[in-house]
Parts: C-alpha cells; sequence; structure tokens
C-alpha cells in the first residue's frame, strides 16, 4: 500500500501516532520503554517529568496502543507494545546519530 492508498481513516490514525511522538516528553517516555521494561517512577527520573504529568503521558501512549503496562504489587511496568512504532524510532535513532556523526565530526574542525 502507498500513500495515495491511504483511507481518511487511516491518514488520521497516522497523523495520530506521529502526533503522539511529536511531543519531546511523550517520546522520552516511549524511547526509555524501548529496550526494557521500566516501572512508572523509573520513567519519570529518567525523564525528569513529575510523576503525575508522567502518568499523564502514559495514559495517552498506553490508549493509542504504543505502550503496554504490567502492574505488579504496587508498581506498573511498561514495555513497547508496537512492533513497527519500534522499528521506526530504531531506524530514527540510527539516522540521527548516523546523520550528527557526518556533520559534527571532530576531524574536519583542524
Amino acid at each position: 500500500m502507498t500513500s495515495t492508498e491511504l483511507t481518511s481513516d487511516q491518514t488520521t490514525e497516522l497523523a495520530e501516532t506521529f502526533g503522539l511522538l511529536a511531543d519531546p516528553t511523550r517520546l522520552s517516555i516511549v524511547v526509555q520503554c524501548m529496550g526494557q521494561e521500566r516501572s512508572a517512577g523509573e520513567i519519570a527520573e529518567a525523564v525528569g517529568t513529575s510523576p503525575s504529568l508522567t502518568s499523564h503521558h502514559l495514559r495517552l501512549l498506553r490508549s493509542a496502543r504504543m505502550l503496554k503496562s504490567e502492574r505488579r504489587g504496587k508498581q506498573v511496568f511498561y514495555t513497547m507494545a508496537d512492533k513497527c512504532v519500534h522499528s521506526v524510532l530504531n531506524i530514527m535513532i540510527e539516522h540521527i546519530f548516523t546523520h550528527h556523526h557526518e556533520t559534527h565530526n571532530p576531524d574536519d574542525e583542524e
């Protein structure tokens, strides 16, 4: 399927997915959950946001099915639920690192 074959609903869903990831805090939360399972407290600390703001973002990401959660006792742990989003983010992160390395090579600054 190409972009010209997307229905209006599919286009809206795609835009909403990118919109969720356009927020730096939400993107940071998703990245925190890419490689390993993380508790809500660990995520808040790593991202540098309050627990309540982190919980708000986690609810949005769970409702979009980007993250999944599992309660264990009093803690809730989060991991990536959407393998496609995981793959796209990995590609983009690699692109950013590659592009940054190519444009900021210390050897070029002599």
